[in-house]
């Protein structure tokens, strides 16, 4: 029998927008629920075992003094990891997917492959993670790879973990161009935003814009697409007045499709300054988002000539790299960025106790 009891406001049907929120609430409570009652039994059978290390029988003491350091074992570490670990309070942004831009840096067009290396990363990482990864928008150049790319990612979790992709992304190789093998050096930017759902957004009590903040500008859209481009105004533009934040979509076949994409980005990047707000009103610093491409603000290093991934923000090298371009090694990687935050959050909480 489960020890955490519905609340009666939860709905028997869980019909009621709300419902969602409270049953999440649930399952962010289901690991302290679970700490708890693994204490209570270790406690209990450790209680059970003290009569039993003076037992008469020399072969019932050891099997009891053995189990008593078991036991002890489990208690000393539910004291000093998992609940100092439950102290951090669970994260608000868990249930929400990503929504991951790439941009060019430096590099021209050795930099336009990466990007499209990068691109298929991530979407072999969303497979490997258990998400579904759809392309939104790829500019394709003529000269092979990607000048910007959008990929949506979709899954618990999805945006705790790649948000740690945001930043600028080095590559260190020597292009199929370059005749005198040199090593050349290119960059792109990559930005993930938080990407809700729409039931997530009918349940929230503040919304982030209403439609009267928001110009729609339609017009015909450009480049590559066949007789369908220029006939018809199915690009969207999407200006959000009080932020100046401006969407543009036009990858999509039809205007209805193009203004739900541009929303949807709107709304990603709107929650993204949101959650940034946030942060800085707790007095901690964003240290993963960083403004600018260029070479200077570089998160990860990609050599390929030495076969490593490096991580400059935890120092951390992976002498595989084709196993993180391939998704596998990046999963590791993710974690451990994801295990340095939770530690840091830990040590904010146990220095405010």
């Amino acid at each position: 029998m489960r020890s955490i009891a519905l609340p009666p406001q939860l709905s028997p049907d869980f019909s009621r927008p709300e419902d969602i929120s409270i049953a999440r609430r649930i399952h962010e409570l289901e690991p302290l629920d679970a700490a708890w009652q693994e204490w209570s039994r270790t406690r209990q059978s450790l209680h059970d075992t003290l009569p039993l290390l003076q037992d008469a029988d020399p072969t019932m003491r050891t099997l009891a003094e053995e189990e008593h350091g078991a036991l002890s074992g489990t208690l000393a570490r539910l004291v000093g990891h998992t609940f100092p670990a439950l102290l951090v309070p669970p994260s608000t942004t868990a249930h929400l997917s990503a929504l991951v831009e790439l941009k060019v840096g430096v590099g021209g067009s050795e930099a336009a492959l990466f990007l499209a290396d990068l691109m298929r990363m991530y979407t072999r990482a969303a497979s490997v993670m258990g998400w579904r990864a759809t392309v939104v928008t790829g500019g394709e150049l003529d000269t092979g790879g990607l000048k910007d790319a959008m990929i949506e990612i979709k899954g618990g979790q999805a945006y705790d973990l790649l948000r740690w992709e945001s930043g600028v992304h080095r590559v260190q190789r020597v292009p199929a161009t370059e005749a005198n093998g040199r090593v050349h050096t290119s960059t792109v930017a990559v930005v993930v935003l938080p990407l809700t759902e729409e039931t997530d957004q009918q349940s929230k009590e503040e919304e982030l814009f209403t439609l009267d903040e928001v110009r729609i500008d339609v017009m015909r859209a450009r480049g590559a697409g066949g007789q369908h481009v220029n006939k018809t105004e199915s690009a969207v533009r999407l200006t959000h007045i009080p932020t100046g934040i401006t969407v543009s979509m036009q990858d999509e076949r039809s205007q209805h499709q193009n203004r739900r994409r541009a929303f949807q980005v709107l709304r990603a990047r709107l929650m993204d300054r949101k959650i940034s707000q946030e942060i800085v009103e707790r007095k901690t610093v964003r240290k993963n988002l960083v403004p600018s491409r260029d070479r200077s603000e570089k998160i990860r290093t990609y050599n390929y000539a030495q076969d490593r991934v490096t991580d400059h923000r935890i120092g951390l090298s992976v002498m595989n790299l084709m196993s993180v371009m391939e998704g596998e090694g990046l999963q590791d990687i993710l974690k451990a960025l994801e295990e340095r935050h939770h530690s840091e959050s830990l040590e904010e909480v146990l220095v405010q106790l």
